[in-house]
């Protein structure tokens, strides 16, 4: 039976960029989202839908249904001053704040004399990604689940931090 939207889906994961392992929870916490949703990469989702609970497979995700194409424009030269106190190197991930307020992640990709080259590029962008899938569990949303669009195993819990273990996949810092 297919996963439908607005059904909360519990998966265990395994990224990898050609032999690299690049994120997976095997062993952690599963990460709990609702479908249909745009919670997830949509080619993850798509090569899911038709899984069942304790199923195990593999999803190729190719750029475009995962983290988009590398922009070769997405980069920016900034004065090497607005770096004081960073030991930069070439690769490190920075985190910033965008225009509109929202944290912005990039990628140190060239440090000059006077400058550096920022890349706005998500670090998987342009790569075809392959996800080791199991499903842990699929079930019907609550009415507030369906409301909020957030499952129960992702609500912070009353002390204030995530009733899932805590860590930085459930939204508390």
């Amino acid at each position: 039976m297919a996963i439908e939207a607005n059904q909360i889906v519990s998966i265990e994961y395994e990224v990898r960029d050609g032999d690299k392992v690049v994120d997976s929870n095997v062993g952690a916490n599963p990460l709990v989202f609702m479908f249909g949703k745009g919670q997830i990469i949509p080619g993850l989702e798509e090569g899911i839908k038709n899984m069942a609970i304790g199923e195990k497979g593999d999803v190729l995700v190719q750029p475009a249904d995962a983290y988009g194409e590398y922009n070769p424009e997405a980069t920016q030269e900034v004065p090497k001053e607005q770096f004081a106190g960073i030991d930069l190197q070439e690769g490190m991930t920075l985190y910033g704040q965008g225009e509109d307020g929202s944290t912005v992640q990039v990628i140190v990709k060239e440090i000059k004399d006077a400058a550096v080259i920022i890349d706005f590029n998500h670090p998987l962008a342009g790569k075809s990604l392959m996800f080791t899938v199991t499903i842990n569990n699929v079930r019907e949303a609550s009415a507030e689940e369906a409301m909020t669009g957030i499952p129960e195993e992702n609500k912070p819990a009353e002390s204030g931090c995530c009733g899932t273990g805590g860590g930085s996949g459930c939204g508390c810092h």
